[in-house]
């Protein structure tokens, strides 16, 4: 079809030099095109907001090519099809796809999964049932394996792959350690279940751990680093699992920290407590668990097993606000816009 329609995009106007500035953005309209066959034309409804983005818009080597100064900023997006010139989808179809901070977008069908509104929300395939959920699920069964009786513990634990971990954990039956920023956050830890919710801005942290596994921690699935790694560290028992999942503690950095260089006591650590370190992405474990990841957890979610909380902004414009505010810690739950 032939189309009129306007698209507002926000697009990579500069790298950032640490924390990400409004310069850094840049707000622009272009015309919408057509798609040409075997591509849809979406309207964006959701886009999620994600720690990795920060990554990629640095130029830095990483496990992801960076984008480049220009590009529409990347993201999952929950979609309204528009225009289709692909088998399979129709207009008023609901998908779940990847077409970044715009209002429109242009996208392979094969890039598609069509979402049943009438199942879950469809805000949740963007955070319990989508990928955040999915790093939890694969990282913590597949690397952290853990055991009945054991401890467990997370960090930005009221977060989308945070919460999921510790839920997921409970229900194999093991003891769980949640530690978050702030009396809110903490008060929605005990919510959520956790046998033990630290503040990681109180005084003490390692203290406070120490206190909190007096048997030790079993599994750490890491999110942060930083400080509260330096806590977890000591507290690793023998053969313990580090799942590592994120360092959001870093993603600003424009320095190495200062102080001594602790590699040699990591190291030490590691061999003498025959400890796992495993870095991992979850596009790893897809297809192989994806499956099972969403059998499982959407009973889990259906039956209130794994509880979930969506933080939502609404206006595309305000994406990169609520991007910088998830980077500082600022969201309670899954950081989404909504769109449209």
């Amino acid at each position: 079809m032939s189309t009129t329609l306007r698209n507002r995009r926000i697009r990579l106007a500069s790298r950032p030099h640490g924390e990400p500035t409004a310069e850094n953005f840049l707000h622009d309209t272009v015309e919408v095109p057509s798609p040409v066959p075997g591509q849809v034309l979406l309207r964006t409804r959701y886009v999620s907001l994600d720690p990795y983005v920060r990554g990629r818009m640095s130029d830095a080597k990483s496990y992801a090519a960076p984008m480049e100064v220009g590009d529409v900023i990347v993201g999952g997006t929950v979609s309204e099809v528009v225009d289709s010139a692909a088998e399979g989808f129709s207009v008023g179809d609901t998908v779940l796809s990847y077409g970044g901070w715009q209002e429109y977008s242009l996208e392979p069908a094969e890039r598609l999964r069509r979402l049943d509104p009438s199942v879950a929300p469809v805000t949740t395939a963007l955070g319990v049932l989508g990928m955040p959920g999915f790093t939890a699920y694969a990282g913590l069964l597949a690397i952290g394996k853990p055991q009945r009786g054991e401890t467990v513990a997370v960090a930005a634990a009221t977060g989308p792959v945070g919460s999921a971990v510790g839920q997921i954990a409970a229900l194999h039956g093991a003891r769980t350690i949640g530690i978050a920023g702030g009396e809110a956050k903490v008060a929605r830890l005990r919510e959520l279940g956790f046998d033990a919710a630290l503040d990681h801005r109180a005084p003490d942290l390692p203290g406070r751990l120490a206190a909190a596994a007096p048997d030790g921690i079993d599994v750490y699935f890491e999110n942060v680093g930083g400080a509260v790694w330096d806590a977890v560290l000591p507290q690793l028992n023998e053969f313990a699992r580090v799942p590592v999942c994120g360092l959001a503690a870093n993603y600003n950095a424009t320095s190495l920290p200062e102080g001594p260089d602790r590699s040699g006591q990591l190291m030490g650590a590691v061999l003498s407590k025959s400890l796992t370190l495993r870095g991992f992405i979850q596009r790893e474990f897809f297809p192989t668990l994806f499956e099972d990841f969403l059998r499982d957890m959407s009973g889990w979610v259906t039956s209130g097993q794994v509880q979930h909380t969506e933080d939502i902004t609404e206006g595309l414009e305000r994406a990169p606000e609520a991007f910088v505010a998830m980077l500082r810690g600022g969201n309670f739950g899954k950081a989404i816009v909504r769109v449209s």
